[in-house]
């Protein structure tokens, strides 16, 4: 298990000791070691192997015995009796956005409801907004989160998934089982959530590849299993098929099994024009099958230059490749720097210079670091005067510094009537500020339009933070009109960052891709909390290839000097 999904699992068991109203002290135990596993610069697993487990703050002997039990096994035998003495129902009350455990462990032992369809009856029929410490309006959002909540069941996010992929795709390749191996379907696309993973490997028997498959994941239920395709369902829910095909099958394979359901309908079209058949064996010319070694083959055949993966949902791609207009779009190593980037000054698990070390190891040649602004006490947000201090430290640092820059700027909260949180004076002694919101999420539409344009017509502003606030599987956007919001980006000259956090990927591509119509320029941005977020560029980056983006439209593919320079471009004339 990834540091991710420990962290996770004790957050579980915190919110499960919660519910049954255990000690808060430890509560608050499993909830600071999660913290500080999801902080820690390299994987937990070195530190069990190595006997240093018990080095970390606050991680006791017993904290230590079931964090080795999970390392070893992926399992823990204490979550599951924990488990046991709960009902399921009441589990899955937990992941209602905005509720929680005290409002849970309120509704199960005071209420007596302890499944989501007896809480949405009793939601319907006004027996919760008659309780203590509920009301309509509670009442309304526990109506609103189980909607939520059934809306995205059977949904995975993104970064979940690749990582379980790539751990797959390494197993499979090590085997020497296969010859050739690839992820496909949605995950491929970069989709911010997918529904099941697909992989496509090509080999010349494929039952050593299915063994190979079903021992990678033991413990995981097998809902399907031959020689050409195996269907694994994990712990998590999701849902995992192997394909194995031929060699020269592979090809055609992975194209139909990546494509979304429109493009590879669009696709087939085309080949029958050409009074050629298309489908997952291969190219075929009546009965004789026709020779393609490649992917890109495939499309060359019918007349087309390569699509990539992140393009393949029949949003134009056909049109721009017969024109010869698709983009050459940005890639990771094309980003020069990052901006967005928290540090220990706020909420943030690692010191700038912590952060400078591992992104000048990814080869990066700047940060901007941005931490809270004041009003976000919950987040340790920075006073003016600790700002001036972090300033202070910022150019001691960029005077030590060789081929590297550290910016310094501030993730300024937009406030709900438009303003922002720092004063003009402190703001115009930054190098950027970062304007988000973090509060005040159920205003309306018309509102939350009116208080996101109102700061981008801030001169002091030059990108906007994760533009709609969702968190993907916790909470939805807020109301906002997208088009009007980069619209008046686009006259104040300001910038939208795509923001790379697994549960965001805020903005979603056709905004991204219209913004950049329009000339407003992006950024991916990765919300670093700690050193292991700069992995999340590669998230970032795919939902920007996705949104048509090329790296002449990244503002952060630029040296720092020219980023500011692009950032502080003004309104257009």
């Amino acid at each position: 298990m990834d540091n991710a999904a420990i962290a996770r699992t004790l957050e579980t068991i915190a919110h499960i000791l919660e519910v049954e109203g255990e000690n808060p002290f430890k509560v608050r135990a499993y909830v600071n070691a999660a913290r500080l596993i999801e902080g820690l610069p390299g994987p937990l697993a070195e530190k069990v192997k190595d006997g240093t487990l018990g080095e970390l703050p606050g991680i006791g002997e017993a904290l230590q015995q079931k964090l080795t039990e999970l390392v070893a096994t992926g399992r823990l035998g204490y979550l599951e009796k924990l488990k046991a003495r709960v009902p399921e129902g009441v589990l899955d009350m937990l992941a209602i956005p905005g509720l929680g455990p005290k409002g849970v462990r309120t509704l199960w032992k005071e209420l007596g409801l302890s499944t989501l369809s007896a809480l949405e009856k009793a939601c319907r029929e006004g027996f919760v907004a008659r309780r203590k410490g509920f009301g309509e309006k509670s009442q309304a959002h526990i109506l609103e989160g189980i909607a939520f909540l059934r809306r995205n069941t059977g949904s995975f996010l993104l970064g979940d998934a690749l990582a379980i992929g790539r751990d797959l795709v390494s197993a499979l390749e090590k085997s020497g089982a296969v010859r050739r191996v690839s992820l496909a379907g949605s995950a491929r696309r970069g989709k911010p959530l997918v529904g099941d993973l697909d992989l496509v490997a090509a080999a010349e028997a494929g039952v050593p590849a299915m063994e190979v498959f079903r021992q990678w994941g033991a413990g995981a239920q097998v809902r399907a299993s031959g020689d050409t395709k195996t269907s694994l369902r994990l712990e998590s829910g999701l849902q995992v098929d192997l394909r194995v095909v031929s060699e020269e099958e592979y090809p055609c394979a992975l194209q139909y099994f990546t494509g979304s359901k429109e493009h590879n309908v669009a696709l087939r079209a085309r080949a029958q024009k050409r009074g050629l058949k298309l489908n997952e064996y291969g190219l075929f010319k009546g009965e004789r099958r026709l020779p393609v070694r490649t992917e890109a083959e495939c499309y060359e055949r019918l007349g087309l230059p390569f699509v990539p993966p992140e393009l393949r949902e029949c949003q134009g791609e056909f049109a721009a490749a017969e024109d010869g207009k698709l983009p050459v779009l940005v890639a990771e190593g094309d980003l020069r720097g990052v901006f967005h980037v928290h540090t220990d000054w706020s909420d943030g698990h690692g010191s700038i210079e912590d952060m400078v070390r591992h992104a000048r190891a990814l080869g990066l040649k700047y940060i901007g670091v941005s931490d809270h602004s004041q009003i976000v006490t919950y987040a340790n947000g920075l006073t003016p005067r600790r700002l001036q201090e972090q300033a202070e430290a910022i150019a001691k640092l960029n005077a030590r510094l060789k081929g590297f820059r550290v910016l310094h700027g501030t993730e300024c909260d937009i406030l709900p009537d438009g303003s922002l949180d720092f004063p003009a004076e402190v703001l115009r002694g930054l190098d950027f500020v970062i304007g988000s919101v973090h509060s005040s999420f159920r205003m309306s539409r018309e509102e939350m339009t009116a208080r996101v344009c109102k700061a981008l017509s801030n001169e002091h502003l030059h990108i906007l933070g994760h533009p709609t606030g969702r968190l993907l599987l916790e909470r939805e956007a807020y109301a906002i009109d997208l088009e009007a919001v980069i619209a008046a980006a686009a006259e104040h000259g300001k910038a939208i960052e795509i923001n790379c956090h697994p549960q965001r990927l805020d903005l979603e591509s056709p905004y991204a891709r219209r913004a950049a119509g329009l000339g407003v320029g992006l950024l991916v941005s990765p919300d670093a909390h700690w050193a292991g977020d700069f992995a999340n560029l590669q998230l970032g980056v795919t939902a920007a290839r996705r949104g048509w983006l090329t790296k002449t439209n990244v503002i952060n593919c630029l040296p720092w000097k020219q980023a500011l320079a692009a950032l502080r471009r003004g309104p257009r004339g």
